[in-house]
């Protein structure tokens, strides 16, 4: 029983603690339009601004400047109560062409790993301008379940590949079952990580609510996120004033029956995301960071 409800702190704490947040994706999309507009006023070309206005939404997003983009680290420790169930770290590595590579990477303690070896990475590379996704790989290795999985995608083909893959074995990867399909999408989705991301460059209002849509699994969600309120709270790396922000899903979804999701962000141009926790019927699952480079 004590091994279940670790496996669920370690899957709860990577796919949903450190990859599901929300942020809105219409308004960053406005203000590019209206950036836009601004330059081509000042350049006093009508077939430069003719031109612009036929790019898709996506294409006129702004470039994210985030003090994050220059690279980072951040590490956690994933717990139950008082049980340390394993360690995640996410890292940003820019890019020379335009684009960050963002990863994810969780594993059990020692103890657990002995019963029920966990080993999960995530890679997104997005655009700096609006964060758009690009590639989303999953690769996780929990007890004997060995999966590999990827969303693409094209915004200019308005749609998002995706292909999944479970492994008998995580050395010889002798295929179990694959299935390959996609997903119809307007252009401006995001996928799990790349949401991530984009809350931390919001205003983060408070009692403000903001919604878009996302890609993950098979499927495109609605997703929203409730600003609650500031907040200084204490953890092992120090005393921190934060934003207390809520991911919810609308409607049905993978998420439905998770419990509620809490994500504090300290509350400077950093965003640092200092204490994540979900709340389940078995008491609350938490990513605490200890680190951050």
């Amino acid at each position: 029983m004590v091994y279940c409800v670790l496996k669920k702190t370690l899957l709860l704490g990577v796919l949903l603690l450190l990859s599901v947040s929300f942020a809105e994706t219409v308004p960053a999309s406005s203000k590019a339009q209206s950036s836009s507009a601004q330059v081509f006023k000042a350049q006093s070309s009508s077939s430069i601004a003719s031109s612009s206005a036929s790019l898709p939404k996506w294409q006129t997003l702004p470039e994210m400047n985030a003090p994050w983009m220059k690279g980072e680290k951040l590490s956690y420790t994933l717990s139950w109560g008082f049980i340390t169930a394993g360690y995640a770290t996410l890292e940003v590595k820019p890019r020379k062409d335009g684009k960050t590579e963002f990863l994810t990477f969780a594993t059990a303690n020692k103890t657990v790993n002995k019963f029920y070896p966990v080993h999960d990475t995530v890679y997104t590379l997005v655009r700096n301008k609006g964060l758009m996704t690009d590639v989303f790989r999953k690769s996780l290795h929990e007890g004997t379940f060995h999966n590999k999985s990827m969303i693409r995608f094209d915004r200019d083909a308005k749609k998002a590949f995706l292909s999944d893959t479970v492994f008998r074995d995580a050395v010889n990867h002798y295929v179990k079952r694959s299935a390959d399909t996609s997903v119809a999408i307007t252009g401006l989705e995001h996928s799990i990580m790349s949401a991530f991301y984009l809350v931390r460059t919001l205003p983060l209002k408070e009692g403000a609510t903001s919604r878009f849509s996302a890609v993950s699994g098979e499927k495109r969600y609605e997703l929203k996120v409730i600003i609650h309120k500031r907040e200084k709270i204490k953890t092992d790396l120090g005393e921190f004033n934060t934003v207390k922000v809520e991911p919810v899903l609308d409607g049905d979804g993978i998420f439905k029956s998770s419990g509620r999701i809490f994500i504090w962000f300290t509350d400077d141009e950093k965003r640092l995301p200092v204490l994540m926790q979900c709340e389940i019927k078995l008491g609350s699952i938490k990513a605490e960071l200890t680190k951050a480079e």
